[in-house]
C-alpha cells in the first residue's frame, strides 16, 4: 500500500502570503484608546496586543 503525503506549507511560504495580505489594523487614535482601556481594566495582555498593533502601524518590524 502507497502512503500519500500531504503537501504542507513551510513558514517561508506562509510568511509570503502573510505579507500579500496583511491584516488591517484601525486608526491609531482607536488603538490608543483601547490600549488606555486596558490599562485601566488591568488587563495585562490587552496591553501587550494594543501596544504592538501600535508598533506595527509605526513601522516596526517585531521578532
Amino acid at each position: 500500500m502507497k502512503k500519500s503525503t500531504i503537501s504542507r506549507p513551510t513558514e517561508h511560504a506562509a510568511l509570503r502570503a502573510y505579507d500579500r495580505n496583511p491584516p488591517r489594523l484601525p486608526a491609531t487614535p482607536a488603538l490608543f484608546a483601547r490600549l488606555l482601556t486596558a490599562q485601566a481594566v488591568g488587563d495585562r495582555h490587552g496591553k501587550n496586543l494594543f501596544a504592538h498593533a501600535i508598533a506595527r502601524c509605526g513601522g516596526e518590524a517585531g521578532e
